[in-house]
């Protein structure tokens, strides 16, 4: 009894928190719109404030937006009145976020921001507080139900929503990519499955090139001198004509007595499998799986014949990409 009496408590707590953003969804205006804009144009920081939960908030949305490209950093309500409102520039954006929109300790930061003309943008759910009022955006939060009407659980829910719609917004309208996004973010799982075949990749002497026409013999030394188990065959142009395997190279042998006397071209595969330097290596993983192979030759779109790289599946794996 006691534990469907719980479950009972959470799912009204999240219909209320449901039915909170429902409400904000529909409430999405020009206001949002002329937020975005801003955010985007800034040519310095944007910090955000609020007071108790909703200080909380904003130090949530303040790593978001950095995260996704716009600098952005949080400072204390209360500490802002004894120092930290030296943090704020006149080039700056202010974004101030309460419920209420007449807790006390606003009151000092909106006069800062009026006299210094500071833009300031105001997440508030009463339109006669000294916030709205004050905001050069406002940015309305639909009244709501509290959980047993006093805890601040559906308010901040809203908050933290439209938080996370400014930073999506403000991201696509800078074009802010997988590729930006993955300089900002290099570790962890993350930061890995970002990572491109450039990052990655086996380079300059360790390539094991070979001359498509050398002797196996001579050939066969290299591939034991780069111990990657492949040779990557070239011309006198230095233009990638072929790739041989160990496991290729076993199985010639094994029909051929003269196998050593022959010439690289004569086993090479020609037109091996290559991919871009750009893209992720989780696709070249892919690629790998789907042709049954263990290595790709690097190369630059613009000039598909000449190798730059070689990407080996250990490599892959040991960069836990998957």
């Amino acid at each position: 009894m006691i534990n469907k009496k719980f479950t009972s408590i959470a799912k009204e707590v999240i219909n209320l928190e449901i039915k909170a953003l429902q409400n904000l969804k529909k409430n999405i205006n020009n206001s949002f719109n002329e937020a975005v804009l801003q955010i985007s144009k800034c040519q310095s920081k944007i910090v955000l404030c609020g007071v108790g939960k909703s200080g909380i908030i904003a130090n949530k949305i303040a790593a978001t937006l950095a995260s996704v490209g716009t600098p952005s950093f949080s400072i204390s309500a209360s500490e802002a009145s004894h120092g930290d409102l030296g943090m704020v520039s006149k080039k700056d954006i202010l974004i101030l976020i309460s419920n209420s929109g007449e807790t006390n300790e606003l009151k000092n930061i909106i006069q800062y921001a009026k006299r210094n003309k500071i833009m300031l943008i105001g997440i508030v759910s009463k339109k006669d507080s000294i916030l709205y009022k004050s905001a050069d955006i406002k940015i309305i939060i639909p009244k709501v139900t509290e959980a047993e009407g006093i805890v601040p659980t559906a308010s901040t829910t809203t908050q933290l929503a439209i938080g996370d719609a400014l930073a999506i917004a403000a991201m696509k309208y800078k074009k802010f990519g997988k590729m930006d996004f993955k300089k900002l973010h290099p570790a962890g799982s993350l930061g890995a499955q970002l990572k491109t075949v450039e990052d990655i990749m086996i380079t300059g002497k360790k390539i094991p090139f070979v001359s498509e026409n050398v002797q196996m013999d001579r050939a066969l030394r290299i591939l034991s001198e780069k111990k990657l188990g492949v040779l990557i065959a070239r011309n006198k142009k230095n233009k990638t004509t072929g790739i041989i395997t160990d496991g290729q190279i076993r199985r010639f042998s094994q029909k051929k007595l003269n196998f050593h006397l022959l010439t690289v071209k004569k086993i090479m595969t020609k037109k091996p499998i290559s991919i871009d330097k750009n893209e992720l290596a989780a696709k070249a993983l892919s690629l790998m799986n789907s042709k049954k192979i263990t290595s790709l030759i690097v190369c630059n779109k613009k000039k598909p014949s000449i190798t730059i790289g070689i990407l080996h599946v250990h490599t892959i794996l040991q960069s836990n990409i998957s």
